[in-house]
């Protein structure tokens, strides 16, 4: 399960590679750490065309899931498309591409501590995007914030391939590469688009260095 990425590509960059249009996000600092409920960039289909907008890392919890708690505090990883909890948000108007440079999934040491495996496409780390879901929505994120409506996502995950699995076997993100799969998965029907939540080539990943 990622719950740790990095994205320090420029916000030109990200427009350019994602062809968005509008620039929303403001000023984009280098995030070699994004946890769960921070803001990040997304790209999303905007009126006007795709725009770069920034987001709460955490889509909306299940309903069973939030039973006898007060706070939601989202979900980051999206597996089972097939739920109905997540059906209603995979037509195209909450569909968007999530940028990030490398992600992290936790080993295990010897000694039982957890120390972050590192992966990206090569050791510079270029800018790549996330399959993602956003929506819009209401709920308790933290006590001390109470209740909040905020643009919200969380990114598609699938199964494990070579590189990933010896240290995270059971999933890995929906990683996107090219401008037609980026194309496709922001504008195609669902019945289309669903053939991107695939593993990514080995041979186009490997483990890099920390951030």
């Amino acid at each position: 399960m990622c719950n740790l990425y990095a994205m320090e590509s420029s916000s030109s960059t990200i427009r350019a590679a994602a062809a968005a249009v509008t620039d929303r996000a403001g000023n984009l600092p280098a995030m070699p750490s994004i946890y769960p409920d921070y803001a990040a960039p997304i790209v999303r289909n905007g009126s006007n065309g795709r725009e770069l907008v920034m987001a709460r890392w955490g889509m909306p919890s299940p309903a069973f899931a939030l039973k006898g708690h007060k706070v939601d505090r989202g979900v980051t990883n999206i597996r089972n498309t097939e739920s109905p909890h997540w059906r209603r948000w995979l037509g195209p108007a909450h569909r968007c591409l999530v940028p990030f440079t490398a992600f992290a999934e936790n080993s295990l040491l010897p000694d039982g501590r957890i120390q972050p495996v590192w992966f990206a496409a090569t050791e510079k780390r270029p800018l790549r995007f996330f399959a993602g879901l956003w929506t819009s929505w209401t709920s308790v994120r933290k006590m001390r914030e109470g209740e909040v409506t905020a643009d919200v996502f969380g990114f598609l995950t699938t199964e494990a391939n070579a590189i990933v699995a010896p240290v995270h076997p059971k999933a890995m993100p929906v990683i996107l590469e090219t401008p037609n799969e980026i194309a496709l998965w922001l504008n195609a029907p669902w019945a289309d688009a669903a053939a991107l939540q695939r593993p990514l080539d080995p041979k186009h990943m490997l483990t890099c260095s920390p951030a």
